[in-house]
């Protein structure tokens, strides 16, 4: 297939993945631009999941969409007390926090599962499911900056990328393959964040 044709037949694919890219490039700067981005990448993403039948995915787009309004909310408009507002900062991840996620995980993780082998036709229920429970996670730690979140997208996009590219989503792939190698650049500049939080 000539390149003029298939992009023609892959525009909304493409255009999804540099979307997606931008985003991370100003989630790693914790640019406040990357949550309106967010809701577009998500509903080009949505079309994209349900023609290829990533049932799971498609409805995380959604969880996407609701997750960048708050994400967007709790980053300008933090409320700390009764009257102050402050910046939401970067934090690492408490212990009792991290219980409950991986408590949540864990159920989503399974239900989905369940969901996609007995009443869809998803090609790959285990992974769409992991995925999708993980990402959900992930999304909401990186809409309250904890820093953790960037090791649960190194998992992620490992994995998506192995996924994607048995199913033939060869932009899809080399998004989530871009994404691996940022997530790793995204631990470096937040963790300037906590240092430079230290010294003050």
């Amino acid at each position: 297939m000539e390149f003029p044709l298939w992009l023609t037949n892959n525009y909304l694919e493409v255009f999804g993945a540099v979307t997606g890219i931008i985003f991370v490039l100003l989630e790693i700067r914790q640019n406040i631009w990357l949550w309106p981005l967010g809701i577009l990448t998500s509903g080009t993403y949505i079309w994209v999941f349900f023609t290829n039948k990533f049932y799971a995915d498609m409805s995380l787009q959604g969880y996407y969409l609701a997750i960048s309004i708050l994400g967007w909310y709790w980053w300008t408009r933090h409320r700390e007390g009764d009257e102050d507002r402050h910046e939401l900062v970067v934090t690492r991840l408490k212990f009792r926090t991290g219980a409950y996620i991986a408590i949540a995980f864990i159920l989503m993780f399974a239900g989905l599962w369940f969901v996609l082998e007995k009443f869809t036709d998803s090609p790959v229920p285990i992974y769409d499911s992991f995925i999708t429970s993980l990402s959900i996670v992930a999304t909401w730690m990186l809409a309250r900056k904890i820093f953790e979140h960037w090791y649960l997208w190194i998992i992620v996009n490992g994995v998506s990328a192995i996924v994607f590219l048995s199913r033939g989503l060869i932009p899809t792939l080399v998004l989530y393959t871009v994404y691996c190698i940022m997530s790793f650049a995204g631990i470096i500049e937040w963790k300037k964040s906590l240092i430079n939080r230290k010294v003050q």
